[in-house]
């Protein structure tokens, strides 16, 4: 009753204990804790004056599943002299909050909602950190950034797309080794397909370049005078041989050697038809991995 809690809340604030209710047995029923509410995804809009309100100026996205190569290929990409490619930003989940209704009326009356100020706030992180670097372009490769392509295209109309592919059944291996006291081989399968599934959904509803971590790692140079190409870029040699400095390698798994040995070597090889997940065949099939 009302008037209980009212009671027990007194006493715990003047007295320092509480009255709870006995269960069975004579034990103290478990308080409920109430759960912080997920805020919800503002709804988002391309910018109003995109030369006005971005810094940025055609930002590059790598969208690929987790395992899947991105961290080989952000090296490579980062040896080009006109690309800055750091570790996984993750600017998607930095968020704004109105502290009071006035701020946001303020904000409102400037033409700002939340959305807005977010991509505000994420173009100005990515373009400190580009004028840092001292480079014309930069390069983002975190893979959960597949699972918001819409609002990152939205954010920045003119950014240009990777999709990095790799074979379904290579990377839930890959995910399963990275933390095997985490998940079993077939939640790693399951948890990677989402990925896989979003980078999907992507592909098909933005233009971009695919490349596949395969042949990135059998034709290093073909894959990335391809890449030059599609980004408007002089072909760089040093790509090919792009050192370790930046690059933390502790839990890259199959990939760590080929970005301490600072040059692009030949991957795992690929599972055969027997060795694949039933859970993995239709996307499988769909990057072509299978007939």
């Amino acid at each position: 009753m009302m008037w209980q809690r009212r009671l027990s809340t007194a006493l715990a604030r003047y007295a320092g204990f509480r009255i709870e209710r006995v269960g069975k047995g004579g034990q103290p029923q478990p308080s409920k804790q109430p759960q912080p509410k997920k805020a919800p995804e503002a709804p988002f809009r391309p910018p109003a004056d995109p030369h006005l309100d971005r810094l940025l100026t055609a930002p590059v996205f790598v969208l690929s599943p987790v395992r899947s190569g991105s961290t080989l290929l952000r090296s490579v990409l980062n040896a080009h002299p006109d690309l800055h490619a750091p570790h996984e930003l993750h600017v998607r989940r930095l968020r704004v909050e109105f502290g009071t209704g006035l701020a946001q009326k303020a904000m409102e009356a400037l033409g700002h909602d939340r959305s807005d100020l977010e991509h505000l706030l994420w173009d100005r992180v990515l373009h400190r950190e580009l004028v840092r670097s001292g480079k014309k372009y930069i390069v983002d490769k975190t893979p959960a950034n597949a699972f918001a392509y819409d609002r990152i295209a939205a954010c920045w109309p003119d950014a240009r797309f990777v999709f990095l592919l790799r074979h379904p059944a290579s990377i839930a291996t890959s995910w399963h080794e990275a933390s095997p006291d985490k998940r079993t081989p077939d939640e790693a399968a399951a948890d990677a397909l989402r990925y896989m599934k979003a980078v999907e959904r992507a592909r098909k509803a933005l233009n971009g370049l695919t490349v596949r971590y395969e042949d990135l790692t059998a034709e290093p140079e073909r894959i990335c005078r391809q890449i030059c190409e599609f980004l408007g870029l002089e072909w760089a040699p040093q790509m090919l041989s792009y050192g370790t400095p930046d690059v933390v390698t502790k839990g890259l798994g199959d990939w760590k050697d080929k970005i301490r040995s600072g040059s692009v070597q030949q991957g795992r090889d690929l599972p055969s038809p027997e060795e694949i997940p039933e859970v993995l065949r239709d996307m499988c099939r769909t990057w072509e991995y299978l007939p």
